[in-house]
């Protein structure tokens, strides 16, 4: 079930996940009519991927979230604030924390929840509006409760347990932030977890690494998230009337040519074609790996005498399975190669365990990434007895920087990339992305149509073989790697 129509024809980009079949809207819909809301076309399209349902009844967008890249004065708070307004009324202790950079921003935002709780129709819903401390709430008499406060003084961190998360002025929104409150989500008691970004895309200046991420994650056809930007045409004139139609969707109809104009004479022309076109900058992709250490680090064989390990990793959409091998030598040299690469909707995965086993006797480590698909193989190689290593976030991180120092030191060496074609194409279509604020960084894909699982799994294969404490006890001079 697809709910793109009512936004594709006017959105720059709408991605939603797979698997939706359902969708809560409508009861949210029905209730604000009851209220005396009622939403536009876009509004209404926007609204029901928000609150997309798989089969499951889980909401669809939890892992990945919900990013909005949306100029200014659209109405994006009002869409926003009101549905999770009227989705507190309607979900028993329902926890959200709205949380935006700056102290005025989030204040007003409350001023908004105020009034929307002031109404005649929405009054019965309430149990108090206040400022307990100078932290803004509205809580419901059904036990539900929204939290507001700025990320610039500390709000969002320490909590333990929430359903919703929103970050307003996302495009000013640090990976530490992030870090810090996303768990809170992922202890939600009722099992909702949805986080919400909306911005307006980063100044050179901002803190935006974190949203420019999310939107490149999108681009790049990552599952499980929802990317809705409304944007002009990237050589629009700012003056441009159509300009101004296509980047705002309430343009002219609630949002008046005065106010558009009020904002270009306060915005210099650079900030007013971000935060009224909706405009980002060009991004300019510099690949990860140095193309010129890559063709240096070739051998035509490989040296034989060390101890091998594997990593295992898929493609996003599952297309793709890849188990690259890493042999360490003792004098700290590596050597990597990609030893299979499969379509698991052709084979299956059964295969790669089986392929495992066979060699676990005489391997070191067999490591996979706990945020890739590929983690469907941890059961059916745990019955095999093979003993899987699993990272995280943080250390993805550290296996990045070390296949990158190897490779800078000229430790690491690979085969002629006319042997290795799809490793050779994963290696140039790959770019880097942040993670944390401490420098580390992940491998990520220029392009959709880029497959980096075969340059993940090398890397992952990298280091198992330097970070595992297990000695297969043999030594070989020659192990076979496929």
């Amino acid at each position: 079930m697809s709910h793109r129509d009512s936004l594709s024809s006017l959105a720059r980009h709408v991605i939603q996940p797979s698997g939706i079949t359902s969708t809560m809207w409508p009861r949210v819909d029905e209730r604000a009519r009851a209220c005396g809301i009622e939403y536009d076309r876009w509004q209404d399209g926007l609204g029901r991927l928000m609150l997309a349902k798989r089969a499951d009844g889980s909401f669809a967008a939890t892992v990945g979230g919900i990013v909005m890249s949306i100029c200014r004065q659209t109405g994006k708070t009002f869409t926003v604030g009101t549905m999770i307004f009227i989705l507190s009324s309607l979900i028993p202790n329902l926890t959200v924390v709205w949380t935006a950079h700056r102290s005025s921003t989030a204040y007003q935002t409350f001023l908004f929840f105020k009034g929307l709780a002031q109404r005649k129709a929405m009054r019965r819903f309430i149990r108090v509006v206040h400022e307990p401390q100078g932290r803004p709430e509205v809580i419901f008499v059904n036990g539900s409760r929204i939290m507001f406060g700025a990320r610039e003084s500390g709000f969002g961190r320490g909590f333990d347990a929430v359903d919703v998360i929103v970050f307003d002025e996302a495009q000013i929104l640090s990976e530490k932030t992030v870090s810090d409150m996303i768990p809170a989500a992922n202890a939600s008691p009722l099992n909702i977890g949805l986080v919400l970004y909306m911005g307006t895309p980063p100044k050179p200046t901002d803190p935006g690494e974190k949203f420019t991420e999310l939107r490149r994650q999108a681009l790049a056809g990552e599952d499980d998230m929802v990317y809705v930007e409304f944007s002009a045409d990237r050589e629009s004139k700012s003056d441009d009337r159509k300009a101004w139609a296509k980047a705002n969707p309430s343009y002219p109809s609630r949002t008046p040519e005065s106010s558009m104009l009020r904002m270009k004479r306060q915005l210099d022309d650079d900030s007013f074609r971000r935060e009224a076109l909706g405009i980002w900058d060009e991004v300019a992709f510099i690949s990860a790996i140095d193309a010129d250490r890559w063709k240096e680090a070739v051998v035509e064989r490989r040296d034989g005498g060390g101890v091998t390990s594997y990593g295992v990793d898929m493609a996003p959409d599952r297309s793709s399975l890849a188990i690259g091998a890493c042999m360490k030598h003792a004098d700290g040299t590596a050597h990597i190669e990609l030893v299979r690469f499969e379509d698991p909707g052709i084979k299956g995965v059964a295969w790669a365990a089986d392929w495992i086993k066979e060699r676990w006797p005489k391997t070191a480590a067999v490591v996979l990434d706990t945020s890739s698909p590929a983690m469907v193989l941890l059961n059916e190689l745990q019955k095999r007895h093979v003993k899987v290593t699993l990272t995280n976030y943080s250390q993805m991180g550290q296996a990045c920087g070390m296949f990158e120092d190897k490779l800078t030191h000229g430790d690491l060496k690979h085969l002629p990339d006319d042997e290795q074609v799809p490793l050779s194409l994963a290696v140039q279509g790959a770019v880097k992305r942040d993670i944390g604020r401490s420098g580390a960084f992940g491998w990520n894909k220029k392009g959709s149509d880029v497959d980096i699982s075969p340059l993940v799994s090398c890397t992952l294969a990298l280091y198992g073989a330097f970070t595992s404490k297990r000695n297969p006890g043999r030594k070989q001079r020659m192990v076979k790697l496929a």
